[in-house]
């Protein structure tokens, strides 16, 4: 696939939209995304190696310390071919959020612009592409003491406690999120909190674009959806003879929230039932295959329907 989409990208005119990297703008952002296994990386390394890239992540998860194998992050070998930003730049103790992401790829664009290199922003995650590209709500950063009481409340009730004291405060934002989101239920409580409206008022407000001076060019992947399923099992297999078990297992002996997104990564909650031995291991690296494979599913979905319509070039 790397060679078909390199000879076609040096000049690709996609109703009407133009992708010329021998003619690149000194504002020019090339954003590659696509579901999990579905080549992002491997294509994102090939053009930063023939274009003067940096490739800069968009992947909620491989923004993370001490999962670089389950997270799938670039290895060593990659990184020494050209220049990554924003890999493994977190403490897994950490609650990551769209806009923190946001902040740092925007400056990781512009310095990537200042030094003569075209940034290549690459990722599964699609609110953070989205947010680059479209812009993203003017809701502020929430206090460090309203994010401190929500925790509290989360950590003694659970989830459905804070929903519900969420839907008595803020009934139209509650209806917004699923009650067993904890992220997102969360957050639109700490909203209201903290400024006194609905999550909903603040999505009616106009996008803040963050990077209005970029030219960006979109590329999004999307496989048939067996073929990825196939990638996906024979990515976790790999995954299992290259250390994931250690991984998860060391980051088990830290004790963390089980809420954060770096406990929730796609086999590690398997992979720790297992170590707690609430199941057998094959019995783990099945369901962690099955969640892989769900996910992929969700992202082509997603995807197909929320940036196919500004990709300039979609690879089915």
């Amino acid at each position: 696939m790397l060679i078909y989409v390199q000879n076609w990208l040096r000049e690709l005119s996609v109703g009407g939209l133009v992708i010329d990297l021998n003619n690149i703008k000194p504002n020019t952002v090339i954003v590659i995304a696509g579901p999990t296994a579905s080549g992002k990386s491997a294509l994102a390394l090939d053009l930063a190696g023939s274009y003067n890239g940096v490739v800069i992540n968009a992947d909620a998860s491989q923004i993370y310390k001490t999962i670089p194998i389950i997270s799938a992050a670039p290895s060593k070998e990659d990184k020494q071919q050209v220049e990554h930003l924003l890999y493994e730049i977190f403490e897994p103790e950490k609650n990551g959020s769209v806009s923190e992401w946001l902040n740092l790829a925007v400056k990781a664009i512009k310095d990537s612009w200042k030094k003569g290199k075209l940034p290549i922003v690459v990722g599964g995650t699609g609110f953070y592409i989205e947010s680059l590209i479209k812009g993203v709500s003017p809701i502020p950063e929430t206090k460090v003491s309203v994010k401190e009481k929500v925790r509290i409340m989360l950590e003694k009730g659970g989830v459905s406690e804070i929903y519900e004291v969420l839907k008595k405060c803020d009934e139209g934002g509650a209806s917004r999120v699923n009650p067993n989101d904890v992220t997102r239920v969360r957050r639109a409580l700490e909203i209201f909190l903290d400024t006194g409206k609905s999550i909903n008022e603040w999505f009616d407000e106009p996008l803040i674009n963050c990077l209005p001076e970029a030219d960006f060019n979109t590329i999004v992947l999307l496989p048939q959806l067996s073929k990825l399923e196939d990638k996906c099992s024979l990515r976790f297999d790999w995954m299992m003879q290259n250390g994931a078990l250690l991984e998860v297992e060391a980051l088990k002996e830290r004790e963390l929230d089980k809420n954060l997104p770096v406990m929730k990564a796609i086999g590690v909650p398997e992979l720790i039932a297992y170590l707690n031995g609430e199941c057998l291991l094959e019995d783990a690296v099945k369901q962690a295959k099955l969640h892989t494979r769900q996910y992929a599913k969700r992202q082509l979905t997603w995807f197909r329907n929320r940036l196919k319509n500004i990709a300039h070039l979609v690879i089915e």
